[in-house]
């Protein structure tokens, strides 16, 4: 399905189809159990054993190599294929680093035998002064070591902390593919494939769509999931048959600084993408179904940046759009004036910028936004009164956030599949998830933690049919994946090559996601590894990471605001001789403005594209 080559036969052997068939049920079905009942096969295929992996941890918690009687399994065993060692612990332990904190205990027991033996051997009062010296020396050593050792032994704590006992599988793959090839229950086959942890733990790189040339900011599958939208710094659209891996469409957006969403419209026959971007034009392109970009129209414009577009899930000519100038509008392309401002987000007095927005799938009345403070907020549009409240619904915060001196901002939230989560990711902190039926004030159920969300506006989404999974990128380059309820990796991927990965746009159909990032290209992933994951290196990468963002919290106490920056960069633009437009692009690019009156009468172009300036 991904690629010609030998591994993607592991992939087809499931029957995945492209969507559209009859395998692909309506979002609100929840997932059933697999029959786990029937006896296991005598011989499987090769790839059906590639889907097997380790059974379960040991009674008492703790993971070990099973003894070959252990591993012969009864006359009325399923052999859990869902699965992967360690899988009932926090899933960082594996032979290497196992070895690696043996060795660990090794020194830091040679150590203390070492400050023993110097205070053995230290000198009486009526030594030398040179002898003092030396022996203030061995202190100092000693206190170093110490502090280290405190500082090892608080790092543990904090990456056990917030975690809770995952769950056994509940997906096989041979009595699934059994009932399957029966008949039975065979419309819920891809949803629980898609969901399934054991596939989560085998995803690895399929494949690279490369065509622009700047950093790829946007990544947005049609509903059907045949096509992929991207956009980038380069000022330019393109729209991919990422199954072939090739470019159907390129064209130029219309904007004069990075594009930051790119996204088809539902139920418009793809041919209706919304698009956002850095000079704060929210801009429409209206596609053909021979690959050309008829033309490309300015439908609101923000006094600053917009960086999120929110769609409503069964609307083809509606969406809300956000921006730092703390405005939400709600664009209908049926009118003459598409721009309606709903709102202007206020903490108080204070206008609070935008850096992301999202529709509630259930309820498409209900959206949350977020941006430059610490709180998640939530508004409906039928009952949006400034005067109460600044017409907020409610809003959530970390608790220990609510208080923070420091410069907090969300850079991304998103709703589960059915609304029922939140999920907010926060800058140089860590990611929450809220219950959105919960009271005004309400704390966060689930953290998730080890990555690092500084140097860019990064993304964060769930993943699986029924938002199983929560997937971020990294600024160490690594795209995470934690296990939704207990808050532990599944799986860790080395992502882009420039060092950030920030968008993440899971299928909406198959068991596979695309990423990008600073490099120039998009990169697929599916489910193809012969075996899971062993999570190799991840720990100490975790650790990293949490030490870089705990010395920035100390380094720098505040952050450049992004408006004195964008100040800074008009100034710089205006005193450059005015370059020519761009002339390439779709037939009838125009400028030409829908908005209401409530938008700016004045283009606010911004500065020209930067490469990937963070927010």
């Amino acid at each position: 399905m991904y690629s010609n080559d030998g591994k993607s036969s592991q992939f087809l052997c499931l029957g995945l189809n492209l969507p559209g068939g009859s395998d692909d049920p309506g979002p609100g079905e929840g997932r059933e159990e697999a029959d786990t009942s029937a006896a296991p096969e005598a011989q499987t295929s090769p790839d059906s054993a590639n889907l097997s992996s380790a059974p379960e941890g040991s009674e008492d918690g703790q993971d070990r190599p099973m003894a070959n009687s252990e591993q012969k399994q009864g006359p009325g065993e399923e052999e859990d294929t869902d699965s992967m060692d360690g899988s009932g612990l926090y899933s960082l332990t594996e032979e290497g680093e196992r070895e690696s904190e043996g060795g660990g205990q090794r020194e830091r027991g040679k150590d203390e035998s070492k400050r023993s033996t110097r205070k053995r051997n230290r000198p009486s009062g009526g030594a030398t002064r040179h002898s003092s010296s030396s022996d203030d020396d061995d202190e100092d050593e000693d206190e170093e070591e110490d502090a280290e050792e405190e500082d090892e032994q608080a790092m543990e704590a904090w990456l056990g902390a917030d975690l809770r006992d995952m769950s056994r599988p509940s997906w096989c793959a041979i009595p699934s593919l059994r009932a399957r090839e029966i008949g039975h229950d065979s419309h819920q086959f891809v949803r629980r494939v898609c969901g399934a942890r054991g596939l989560v733990q085998r995803l690895e790189l399929q494949g690279r769509l490369e065509k622009h040339t700047g950093c790829v900011n946007t990544l947005h599958f049609n509903p059907s999931g045949t096509r992929l939208a991207s956009g980038s710094d380069d000022l330019r659209v393109v729209i991919w048959d990422w199954a072939r891996r090739r470019a159907e469409l390129e064209f130029d957006s219309g904007h004069k600084s990075n594009v930051f969403q790119a996204k088809f419209l539902p139920h418009s026959g793809d041919s209706t993408l919304a698009m956002c971007a850095r000079d704060g034009q929210i801009r429409v392109a209206e596609l053909s179904a021979t690959q050309r970009c008829k033309n490309t129209k300015r439908v609101a414009q923000h006094k600053g940046a917009a960086h999120k577009l929110a769609l409503e899930p069964d609307s083809p000519c509606s969406f809300l759009s956000a921006g730092e100038d703390a405005v939400v509008f709600r664009i209908d392309l049926r009118l003459d004036r598409p721009a309606n401002k709903l709102v202007v987000v206020k903490e108080g007095e204070k206008k609070v910028g935008l850096y992301t927005i999202f529709v509630n799938p259930a309820n498409t009345h209900h959206f949350a936004v977020g941006g430059r403070d610490q709180y998640v907020r939530i508004y409906d549009q039928r009952k949006i009164n400034e005067h109460d409240n600044n017409g907020v619904l409610k809003k959530f915060c970390p608790s220990h956030l609510v208080s923070s001196e420091s410069k907090t901002n969300i850079t991304c939230l998103v709703y589960s599949h059915d609304g029922t989560d939140l999920l907010a990711s926060y800058n140089d902190e860590d990611i929450y998830l809220f219950d959105s039926s919960h009271s005004d004030g309400a704390d966060y159920r689930r953290r998730y933690k080890g990555h690092r969300n500084n140097a860019t506006v990064k993304g964060v989404n769930f993943y699986g049919p029924c938002s199983e999974f929560v997937v971020s990128g990294s600024d160490c380059g690594h795209v995470y994946l934690w296990d939704k309820n207990s808050a532990r990796v599944v799986q860790f991927m080395e992502g882009d090559r420039g060092g950030v990965v920030n968008c993440l746009e899971p299928h909406p159909h198959l068991p596979g996601l695309a990423t990008s990032g600073l490099d120039h290209d998009v990169k697929l992933w599916a489910p193809t590894a012969e075996n899971p994951t062993t999570l190799k290196g991840l720990k100490e990468v975790m650790k990293k990471n949490k030490r870089e963002r705990d010395e920035d919290s100390v380094r720098h106490g505040d952050q450049y605001d992004t408006q004195l920056l964008w100040f800074l960069m008009r100034h710089m633009r205006n005193r450059r001789p005015q370059r020519a437009r761009r002339g390439e692009g779709g037939e009838g690019d125009t400028d030409e403005s829908w908005s209401s009156p409530d938008s700016s009468d004045e283009e606010e172009g911004g500065p020209d594209h930067v490469q990937c300036m963070s927010s």
